[in-house]
């Protein structure tokens, strides 16, 4: 005999679930990590916590400017510094930048555009020195309004030079020299150091082998005035909050 209908199981209809439509804050975020991986080369970008103000910058690897260098060189791209320090000269919300140093030089036209931006900023700045911050580097570190560098980081000056070639032409001796002096004004402006100190330490001839100039670990370019104290991360951040707030008293004064 047949079942009647009332001994039929109940058939159970499974629906799939479609997935939900992008809504818009979420294309937004996909947007902005995809302009933000074009860039910068990375997502994890540093976000100012509300409460400090404070925005970090690393210049790390070689310093790289008008010529690409080999994809397995470590680099930092100067056009990429560049709108980072426009964006935090008027991001209301940032009130100081920390700028972490640790390259082996580079670009020279390069470094001194980044340092003279970070000298031109009108929010409090300072610098650390980590491991190395050698040859270009140097105009960088002293451009913040406070440097600082680790007891066991190093510092090389030396004069300016492209890539180790004979020069063979006196147009470019000349435009060597107008660099150079350019590079000596700026860190003599920007420090403690005599322009006369600075240039021995950069024509010595007894420290490097195959090369002249003068390497200074922590405390000796503290000695010679080039750098302002010798300290670490914490160091830096305490004295940097210390200007933020000194800066926000003033405002408040006025």
């Amino acid at each position: 005999m047949k079942p009647s209908p009332k001994q039929k199981k109940p058939q159970i209809i499974r629906r799939r679930q479609m997935p939900s439509p992008p809504t818009k804050e979420n294309t937004q975020k996909e947007v902005n990590a995809t302009q933000t991986i074009q860039q910068l080369g990375q997502t994890n970008v540093a976000t100012v916590q509300p409460d400090s103000g404070i925005h970090t910058i690393s210049i790390i690897g070689q310093i790289e400017g008008h010529l690409t260098l080999p994809p397995q060189n470590k680099t930092t791209k100067y056009e990429h510094v560049i709108p980072q320090l426009v964006a935090i000269e008027q991001n209301p919300n940032i009130r100081g930048l920390l700028v972490i140093l640790n390259t082996v030089g580079g670009d020279v036209e390069a470094g001194l555009a980044i340092a003279e931006m970070i000298d031109t900023l009108s929010k409090p700045t300072v610098s650390l020195v980590l491991g190395g911050g050698h040859s270009i580097g140097v105009p960088i570190a002293v451009s913040a309004d406070y440097s600082f560098i680790t007891e066991t980081a190093t510092m090389t000056i030396h004069p300016i030079r492209l890539s180790g070639l004979v020069i063979g032409v006196p147009q470019t001796y000349e435009y060597l020299d107008k660099m150079q002096d350019r590079v000596i004004k700026f860190v003599t402006k920007h420090s403690r150091i005599t322009e006369e100190k600075f240039r021995q330490l950069m024509f010595c001839t007894n420290q490097l082998a195959r090369d002249i100039g003068t390497v200074m670990v922590g405390k000796d370019a503290v000695s010679v005035g080039l750098i302002d104290e010798v300290g670490g991360l914490s160091q830096a951040v305490k004295k940097l909050q210390e200007m933020i707030n000194e800066r926000k008293e003033k405002e408040v004064l006025h």
